[in-house]
C-alpha cells in the first residue's frame, strides 16, 4: 500500500479564509440538490449519491465552500477517502477552486490519517513513534514464524488463512482481549486466538504494526485516553467521508468517535453500490446513519449525468427488489436512447462470438474500443472472450485480474500437459516437480540439474536415472518415481482419451485439485473455478498438440495495454468507471447471483449480488447488453443453465429481449422457484428451461427461428451446412447432437437445430 504518512502537523492557523471567490466560479455548475448538499454544513448530513450524479463534484465543492467561507481552516477539516488517487484528485480540485495551496489539513485514506494520529501518540499503545508498518509479505513471514513456534503444520494451516482471520477481526475493531468465544475460529484446532495474542505481542516487540493495527490502535487510544479523543474531536470542526457504504466496522467506529465533538459530519455514499462485504464492508453503516446521528439530514442526488433513461429505468427497477435500502430513483434529462438488450444464447461459445461481433460492428461505426467494457461476475469468465478476441484480432486488455492463461493454477496445469507432450520440456517439468509437495526440495532438484548437465539429457531423463540409484533419499526417490510413473501412464492415456478427461485425470492423480480443495485461503475457490473452466475449454480441441499450439499463440498476444482496446474486467473492478457500451455476460442462476455467495450469505448475499448487477448496468452511458446462455461446459461436461433471476426482474418497458433459444418445449411443469435451485443437482436443472418458458410466454421476443428437424433427417456421412462452421460431413449422431467433420473448422460437436442438409 502506498499511503503517505508524512503529512505535516500544524497548529491551528488563525489566518482568515474568508476572502471569498465569486459564486459563479463553482455554484453555477451545481443543480438544486447538489447545491443543497454543499450549503448544508451544520449538523450531520448523509448525501445519498446515486451512480453518475456528481458526488465527487459535491464533495470537493463542499470542502471548498467550507474553507472559502471561513467556516474552518484546512487543519480543522478531516476528509477521508478510500484511495490515495482519490485523495490526490480531491486535493487538486479543492486547491483549484479556492485558488491557493492548502497546508496542514487532514486529507487522505483511513490508513494514512490513522497512521498520522498514531505516530503522534504511539507510546500510549505500547509503540514508538518510528514504528514500522508491515506490508503483506512481512505480515505473512511473521505469521509463519508464529505457526512454527507453536508447532502447527503450515501446510495444513496456511499463514495466509490465519492472516485473513486476524484481518477480519481487526476490520471489526477487535483486539485479542475483545474476541469472544463466539467470535473464535476452528483454525488450527481452535488455537487462533492464542496465535492472535502472540502475533500482536511479536509486533510490539518489533515496534511494528500491520495495516489493520492502524485503525484498531486508534480505537484503543481513543477509548483509553479521553484527552486525546477530545483533542481530535475539538480539532475536526468538519468531517467529510467519501464512499461511506464501503466502510467496515473499525472505520465506522473511528468516524463516530471523532464526530461526537462538533457533529458536522457529511458522509457521501450509495447504499445501492455496497458490493464489498467480502472484504469487510458493512452496508448497515450507511443504512443506520439517521439512527446513529439523530437529526441528520438526508439529501438525495438522483439526477444522473451519465446514462440514458432506459438504462436508469432498468437499473432502478432491478435494485428496487432489495429490501435493505434507503431508496432513491435516478432520472436524467437526456433522450431515451437504446433499450437495455437482454440476449439469450445457446452456449458460452456463442455468447463470446456474438459479443465479439457486436463490438466489431461498434468499432466499424466509429466507436472507440476504450469506451467498451465486458464485465464478468467471476474471473474465470474472461477466458472465452480473451480467446474469441484474439481469434478475430480485436485488441483487449484485462484489468484487475491476470489474463486467464497467465494465472498460477492454469500455468501449472498447462505445465503438466507440456511435459506429456514433450518429455524434454525442462522448464515445465521443473515448475510442477514439487507442486503439489512431493518431498522434492531444492537439494534434490540441484542433483537433477547436475546429472542433466553431466549427461547432456533432460531433467526427466536425469530423474529416471536417479530413481534407479541411491543418490536420493528414500522418500524423495519414491515421490519422484511415482511422478515419473504417472507421466508415463498419462502419456499413454493422451493417445486415447479426450482432452477434458485427460486433464481431469492428471489433476486428480497428481493431487493438484486436492491441494486447492484443502487450501483455506480466500483465493482457493476461485482457483478451482479457473481449473474447471480450463477443463471445459479443452473440449474445443482434438489433440493435445493443437491445444498447446493455441496457448502459445494466446500467450504471444501483445502484452502492451496501450492504445485503443476493449476493457475486460470483473464487476467489482468496474465500480467507479463508466463506458459508452457495457456487455454483461453470464447472467445465469448460480453464476450470477453466484451460488457460493448465496450458500455462505443467504438473503444478505443475494441483495449484494443484486447491487453488483445494479453497478454493472449503471457503468453504461449509452448501451447496456445483458446476455445469458442455455448451456455451459462445466467440468468438461455440458449442463443446462437457468437465466438469472435478475433477468426476469428487469422491467419490460426498458428492455429489448432477443433469444436464439427455443423455449417452447416442456411447458407443463410448474412455475420456477428460485429458492429450490442448487447447482450440483444437474438432473433437476435440465428441465428448468421449460419452467422458465412459462414465465416468459407473455413477453414479446425478437426470436431467431430455429428449425426442429424430424428424426432421421440426419445420417452419418451426410453433408450439412452450419452458419458458423460452414460445410461438413456427419461422423456421429447422439440424439440431436451431431459430430461433424467440417471442411475448414475441423471436427466439431453441434446441435442438429443449428444445421441444415447441404
Amino acid at each position: 500500500m502506498n499511503d503517505s504518512f508524512d503529512l505535516a502537523e500544524s497548529s491551528p492557523n488563525t489566518q482568515s479564509y474568508g476572502a471569498k471567490i465569486s459564486a459563479s466560479s463553482y455554484w453555477s455548475e451545481l443543480n438544486k440538490d447538489q447545491r443543497k448538499a454543499v450549503e448544508t454544513v451544520d449538523g450531520p448530513v448523509l448525501v445519498l449519491a446515486g451512480a453518475g450524479t456528481g458526488k465527487t463534484r459535491v464533495l470537493t465543492t463542499r470542502l471548498a465552500h467550507i474553507l472559502d467561507s471561513g467556516l474552518a481552516h484546512p487543519g480543522e477539516t478531516l476528509t477521508v477517502t478510500f484511495t490515495n488517487k482519490a485523495a490526490r484528485e480531491m486535493k487538486d480540485r479543492v486547491e483549484r477552486l479556492v485558488r491557493r495551496p492548502m497546508e496542514g489539513w487532514y486529507l487522505g485514506t483511513f490508513h494514512s490519517i490513522a497512521a498520522r494520529v498514531l505516530r503522534k501518540h504511539a507510546e500510549l499503545v505500547g509503540l514508538k513513534s518510528n514504528f514500522t508498518i508491515l506490508d503483506t509479505d512481512d505480515q505473512l513471514r511473521l505469521l509463519k514464524q508464529g505457526l512454527e513456534a507453536h508447532d502447527i503444520d503450515e501446510k495444513r494451516w496456511p499463514a495466509r488463512s490465519l492472516g485473513a482471520i486476524i484481518n477480519r477481526w481487526k476490520d471489526r475493531g477487535l483486539a485479542p482481549d475483545q474476541v469472544t468465544d463466539t467470535e473464535g475460529s476452528d483454525f488450527a484446532n481452535g488455537r487462533t486466538l492464542e496465535l492472535y495474542h502472540d502475533y500482536q505481542e511479536r509486533l510490539r516487540s518489533l515496534n511494528a504494526a500491520d495495516f489493520g493495527d492502524l485503525l484498531m490502535h486508534n480505537l484503543t487510544l481513543f477509548s483509553n485516553d479521553k484527552g486525546v479523543l477530545r483533542e481530535y474531536q475539538d480539532r475536526f470542526r468538519f468531517i467529510l467521508v467519501d464512499e461511506y457504504q464501503d466502510t467496515n466496522v473499525s472505520q465506522y467506529l473511528w468516524l463516530r468517535l471523532l464526530a461526537q465533538g462538533h457533529r458536522n459530519i457529511c458522509c457521501v455514499g450509495d447504499d445501492d453500490q455496497s458490493i464489498y462485504a467480502w472484504r469487510g464492508a458493512e452496508v448497515g453503516n450507511i443504512l443506520r446513519f439517521e439512527k446513529d446521528f439523530p437529526g441528520a439530514q438526508v439529501i438525495r442526488l438522483e439526477r444522473n449525468y451519465r446514462s440514458t433513461s432506459h438504462i436508469l429505468g432498468a437499473a432502478s427497477d432491478l435494485i428496487a427488489h432489495n429490501r435493505d435500502r434507503l431508496g432513491k430513483t435516478l432520472w436524467t434529462e437526456s433522450n431515451e436512447g437504446e433499450k437495455v438488450t437482454v440476449h439469450g444464447l445457446w452456449d458460452g461459445e456463442a455468447e463470446a462470438r456474438v459479443i465479439g461481433e457486436h463490438i466489431e460492428t461498434e468499432r466499424s461505426d466509429g466507436q472507440a474500443l476504450n469506451d467498451i467494457a465486458v464485465l464478468v461476475r467471476a474471473g474465470h469468465q474472461t477466458r472465452p472472450f480473451e480467446e474469441r478476441f484474439i481469434q478475430i484480432g480485436l485488441p483487449y486488455r484485462v484489468i484487475g485480474v491476470m489474463r486467464f492463461y497467465e494465472r498460477l493454477e492454469i500455468r501449472d496445469a498447462i505445465a503438466y500437459l507440456r511435459v506429456i507432450s514433450q518429455e524434454d520440456d525442462d522448464l515445465a517439468f521443473e515448475r510442477i516437480i514439487n507442486r503439489p509437495k512431493r518431498g522434492i526440495g531444492v537439494t534434490s532438484l540441484q542433483k537433477l540439474h547436475v546429472v542433466s548437465r553431466a549427461n547432456g539429457c533432460s531433467l526427466m531423463a536425469a530423474a529416471r536415472d536417479l530413481t534407479d540409484s541411491d543418490e536420493l533419499r528414500g522418500a524423495t526417490r519414491t515421490g519422484l518415481a511415482n511422478l515419473i510413473s504417472h507421466f508415463d501412464r498419462w502419456r499413454n492415456l493422451s493417445a486415447v482419451q479426450a482432452l477434458p478427461s485427460l486433464i481431469q485425470t492428471i489433476l486428480d492423480d497428481s493431487g493438484y485439485l486436492e491441494m486447492w480443495r484443502k487450501d483455506r485461503s480466500i483465493q482457493a475457490p476461485g482457483r478451482l473455478e479457473n481449473l474447471n473452466e480450463l477443463i471445459g475449454a479443452l473440449d474445443e480441441f482434438e489433440t493435445l498438440d493443437s491445444f498447446l499450439e493455441h496457448i502459445s499463440l494466446v500467450m504471444d498476444n501483445a502484452e502492451t495495454e496501450d492504445g485503443d482496446m476493449v476493457n475486460v474486467m470483473t464487476l467489482h473492478g468496474a465500480k467507479g468507471l463508466e463506458f459508452d457500451s457495457v456487455y454483461l455476460p453470464g447472467w445465469e442462476e448460480g453464476l450470477f447471483p453466484h451460488q457460493r455467495a448465496l450458500d455462505e450469505g443467504g438473503l444478505h448475499a443475494l441483495e449484494e449480488e443484486r447491487r453488483l448487477a445494479y453497478v454493472g448496468l449503471t457503468r453504461a452511458r449509452q448501451r447496456a447488453i445483458v446476455s445469458y446462455a442455455a448451456n455451459r461446459n462445466l467440468f468438461g461436461k455440458w449442463s443446462s443453465e437457468l437465466p438469472s433471476r435478475f433477468v426476469s426482474e428487469l422491467p419490460e418497458e426498458h428492455v429489448a429481449r432477443t433469444s436464439e433459444i427455443n423455449t417452447t418445449a416442456d411447458l407443463t411443469e410448474p412455475d420456477l422457484d428460485y429458492q429450490n435451485i442448487h447447482r450440483p443437482d444437474i438432473g433437476r436443472r435440465r428441465s428448468n428451461w421449460g419452467r422458465y418458458a412459462i414465465r416468459q410466454r407473455n413477453r414479446t421476443y425478437e426470436t431467431i427461428a430455429v428449425e426442429n428437424h424430424a428424426p432421421g433427417t440426419f445420417q452419418i456421412g451426410k453433408r450439412i451446412f452450419h452458419q458458423k462452421f460452414g460445410y461438413g460431413k456427419i461422423t456421429d449422431i447422439d440424439g440431436n447432437k451431431l459430430e461433424v467433420s467440417f471442411e475448414k473448422a475441423g471436427l466439431k460437436k453441434v446441435m442438429g437445430s443449428y444445421v441444415e442438409p447441404a
